[in-house]
């Protein structure tokens, strides 16, 4: 299957924006995929990247990234920089007035997402090695924020960064299955406004998020 393929598949059945479209076309996922999976880039399903970690599945992303409801020139924190993808994607919709920072546990991968992302030319998107579930308080407060590990709940910290009015999505459960939410920042706190159903991720580790490994 080609980029171009896989993109009419997902208008067929999930992908509805415009803007999602166009950084699909411009940030193909072959970029971010392993050499040896480079056949596989199109498949509408996760590939592995090493590190016990995954790209997602296009159909998770463009789910995701909808829901994020992004605009040009928002400030965004991605949680789980994986190979880069997302962030990428993020950085093409946000433009050169937006900014996006992710955030990765492994400094392997963090190294492999920002020769990936380099490949793009993007010059808006930066990858840092850390605690994710901190978030990154000298950017704060940040427009978008999107989790993609599973999570027990929407780490305080990243409450704490959020603009009022702005919107988090994350996968929210145990570390089998999850359910995908979005939230909005209000002043009483965050509120839940939709459900898209379950799904499953690599857990979210740190210090507010599973302690199934050390950090």
């Amino acid at each position: 299957m080609t980029n171009l393929e896989l993109i009419e598949k997902l208008k067929c059945i999930v992908l509805r924006s415009e803007e999602i479209e166009e950084a699909m076309k411009e940030v193909p996922r072959e970029l971010f995929v392993p050499e040896e999976c480079l056949e596989e880039a199109y498949g509408d399903y996760p590939i592995p990247i090493g590190h016990g970690q995954t790209i997602s599945q296009p159909f998770t992303v463009v789910v995701m990234t909808e829901m994020l409801d992004v605009e040009p020139g928002h400030k965004i924190l991605e949680i789980g920089a994986g190979s880069g993808w997302q962030a990428a994607l993020l950085g093409h919709i946000v433009g050169p007035e937006g900014r996006v920072f992710t955030i990765d546990r492994n400094e392997e991968l963090v190294k492999i997402a920002r020769e990936n992302v380099e490949k793009t030319g993007l010059n808006n998107v930066e990858i840092i090695h850390g605690d994710g579930t901190m978030g990154l308080e000298e950017e704060a407060p940040f427009d978008r924020i999107i989790i993609t590990a599973a999570t027990p709940r929407i780490p305080p910290p990243l409450t704490e960064q959020l603009k009022e009015g702005g919107k988090i999505v994350a996968p929210v459960g145990d570390m089998f299955r999850q359910e995908m939410f979005l939230y909005e920042k209000t002043r009483m706190g965050l509120r839940k406004t939709l459900n898209r159903g379950q799904y499953k991720f690599v857990p979210l580790v740190g210090r507010h998020g599973f302690r199934c490994r050390v950090w």
